[in-house]
Formats: structure tokens, C-alpha cells, sequence
């Protein structure tokens, strides 16, 4: 299994403190045997699950102008038209799709093109699936200019009550490949994507999504 970047360091302070309390308990305190294994097994199972938060699968995406593909692995929680005021200030369809903390952690480009805008918002840690994560969380917004079509696309990384670290590895002015890898949020979490009322969904609620392979929706032209 391959490990993503963003987990050598937790990942590494788990492993130090797992090992310092099994040694500080096997050696200050007399536990029976069992106990002492109950403890190291609960230290490993602890490790493991919060190894494979850190998972890092190869997805191979094909590229297709007028594809938009899930950003994050998770389930579609909300299909709905709504007003998007942070940027297009105009009635936009959002997709929002919930990360839980079983699920993989990297975002991926919906669509190939430019970033036209970034930015990062301070914000609250309400629970991912609360109406109003999507305006009031800690968060960042991401707008790409599909390269074929010339339609924005706003993809909206949100943080929830658990995840409260938010990674974006592009900023404004960059190119990006559908599929490839955009951010991380780590505990899991939500993604919200935008598209013009035009786009035909593909996708229902309830469905679970995997970033860079399930096709949410086609584009129609600008």
C-alpha cells in the first residue's frame, strides 16, 4: 500500500507515541499479560487505522473535455440548484460529496484546464453534512477553466468537525489534468463542485463516488 506525503509525519508521531506508552506501561506498571496484550493490540489496530487514512491508490483517469469526474471519494450527499455567491453570483448546480473517514483522502481535478482563482477561507468546524459547511467551515474555493469548453467549474474543499487541516496544491494561473491530484483533507470531510445549470448529472444521491473514475456529470458547451 502506498502512503501519501501528508502522512509521514502523523503517521511517524503515532508510531513514537504508541511505542513510548507500551514501554512506559510494560516497564512502571505491574499489568497482567493479558492486559499488556490488550494494549499493544489496541495500539496496532490504532495504527492501522490511522495508516489507511493515508492511503494513496493509482487511479488511472481518461481524459475527456466533456466529463466532470468526482473530486473526492465519498457519497453524494447533496444534488441540488442553489445560489452561488461567492463567485458566479448566479444559480449554479452543486454536487457536494461527503468523505467519510474510511474513505481515501486525496482531491482530484474534475476537468483539465486553468485556475482562475484561489482562495483560502477561515472559517468554522461544523459537521461536514450541516447546511451551512459549505459558507461558514474552514475552506478553500477553486475555480477552473475547463480547457474545451471554456465553462468555471468551482470546486469548494471544506473541512468538517474532525478534519481541521485543509491541503491544496494549486493556485491561481496554474494548469491542471483531469484526475490528477489537487489536495488532500485529512479525517475525511466534503468537496463541493458548481456547474452551470446546463450540465446533465450523472450521478445520484446516496451514490458513492471515487475521485478521478466516476463521471458526476457532462458539460453541454459554454
Amino acid at each position: 500500500m502506498t502512503i501519501h506525503k501528508e502522512g509521514y509525519v502523523p503517521l511517524t508521531v503515532t508510531a513514537v507515541v504508541l511505542i513510548a506508552v507500551n514501554l512506559v506501561v510494560q516497564q512502571f506498571f505491574l499489568l497482567p499479560d493479558l492486559w499488556s496484550q490488550v494494549l499493544l493490540g489496541g495500539s496496532v489496530i490504532l495504527f492501522l487505522l490511522i495508516l489507511q487514512f493515508f492511503r494513496s491508490p493509482k487511479i488511472n483517469t481518461k481524459v475527456d473535455d466533456n466529463k466532470v469526474y468526482a473530486p473526492a471519494d465519498g457519497k453524494v450527499v447533496v444534488i441540488e440548484d442553489t445560489m452561488e455567491t461567492e463567485y458566479f453570483g448566479e444559480p449554479r448546480t452543486q454536487i457536494s460529496i461527503f468523505m467519510s473517514p474510511l474513505d481515501v483522502h486525496i482531491n482530484r481535478n474534475p476537468v483539465s484546464g486553468k485556475v482562475k482563482k484561489f482562495k483560502y477561507h477561515a472559517g468554522k468546524y461544523l459537521v461536514a453534512w450541516h447546511p451551512k459547511s459549505s459558507t461558514e467551515n474552514e475552506r478553500t474555493t477553486l475555480v477552473v477553466e475547463e480547457s474545451h469548453t471554456g465553462i468555471d467549474i468551482l470546486i469548494r474543499q471544506i473541512a468538517g468537525a474532525v478534519a481541521r487541516r485543509i491541503k491544496c496544491y494549486v493556485g491561481e494561473g496554474d494548469p491542471v489534468i483531469q484526475g490528477q491530484e489537487f489536495g488532500f483533507i485529512r479525517f475525511g470531510s466534503r468537496v463541493d463542485v458548481f456547474l452551470p445549470p446546463t450540465a446533465r448529472i450523472t450521478i445520484e444521491i446516496g451514490q458513492h463516488t471515487t475521485a478521478g473514475k466516476t463521471v458526476i456529470a457532462e458539460l453541454r458547451g459554454n
